[in-house]
């Protein structure tokens, strides 16, 4: 198998070479920018919704790349055809990251400089989904936790940055509550937000409702499922969650780009619903299933099975 390739700032080099330095702002401050996106029989699934969201986050980070939108979907398609003998015919993510650069206080010693530093580089789905795969028939475990999501007045979780050491936290309270247990974040008014990666809907009387999108990172998952709904229509308010609306929940699930959508069964220890997928998440899985020309649950399986002897 050929070595996987990496953008890095107008140059395909190896994958093992590619590396920051340790004067980065993103090593010393989180400070960057990045999206994920997938694929679907190796095609980018709405790589132009990523990148305007990667350029608003940018805009919103006043970091200049130096490339425009196009430049960078044209790069972008670029990284994935020279990677694309080393894949295997694996579905893979689309990993875009853009750093502030080197901290000016250390110009002098930075080989790179201090100019912003643009990386796009390709990985197979294998563990990603494979790793989750049995949760789509027997669903996930989320938790609150004590850890909150950040106040929107103190940054804006729109804007899709690597400062999130509260997620790790969360997940790690989580996990000491349940191991595997995922983290259910709440604002400082103890509403529903998000998890640490991921949106969440839960159904009640046959109508679906999710977080209001003001506090939260507005996932193109997300709006997969919110476009899904309405093509079905499905009833679906964007509106104010507590926990007890989850623990009264007929049903739930969460999204993210890597999985699309999983159900959630439990939550806090207890059962949702009936504890199973229910007939909503289901119909919703087929569609989305449909509309990308794969079956989305089968694929996690079928890479479950791979990974067991998988090589990176």
């Amino acid at each position: 198998m050929s070595q996987r390739l990496v953008y890095f700032n107008g140059e395909l080099i190896p994958e093992s070479e590619a590396r920051i330095s340790i004067f980065d702002c993103a090593l010393m401050f989180g400070d960057m920018v990045f999206e994920m996106t997938r694929s679907f029989n190796q095609k980018p699934y709405r790589l132009r919704q990523h990148l305007n969201r990667l350029y608003k986050s940018m805009r919103y980070a006043e970091i200049d790349c130096g490339l425009t939108i196009d430049q960078m979907e044209d790069a972008t398609h670029q990284t994935i055809e020279v990677n694309l003998p080393a894949l295997d015919n694996l579905d893979f993510q689309i990993m875009h990251d853009v750093t502030r650069g080197g901290l000016s206080l250390y110009e002098n010693i930075i080989r790179e400089g201090t100019a912003p530093i643009v990386s796009i580089n390709i990985f197979p789905l294998v563990r990603h989904t494979g790793n989750l795969a049995s949760q789509y028939k027997t669903g996930s475990h989320f938790v609150v936790t004590s850890q909150q999501s950040v106040p929107s007045r103190y940054i804006d979780p729109k804007a899709k940055n690597r400062s999130r050491i509260f997620y790790k936290i969360a997940n790690l309270q989580a996990n000491r509550m349940e191991e595997g247990a995922m983290a259910l974040l709440t604002d400082e008014h103890g509403f529903i937000t998000e998890g640490t990666g991921s949106n969440v809907f839960v159904v009640k009387n046959g109508e679906v409702f999710t977080p209001k999108p003001h506090n939260i990172l507005r996932g193109i998952s997300r709006q997969t499922c919110l476009e899904l709904l309405i093509k079905k229509n499905i009833p679906v308010h964007q509106t104010d969650i507590d926990p007890y609306d989850v623990h009264s929940a007929d049903e739930a699930w969460w999204t993210s780009t890597t999985i699309c959508m999983i159900p959630i069964t439990r939550f806090n220890f207890q059962p949702i619903g009936n504890g199973k997928p229910g007939p909503i998440y289901q119909n919703l899985l087929e569609a989305w299933s449909t509309e990308v020309g794969i079956d989305i649950s089968n694929q996690a399986n079928r890479y479950a099975k791979l990974s067991e002897v998988w090589v990176p």
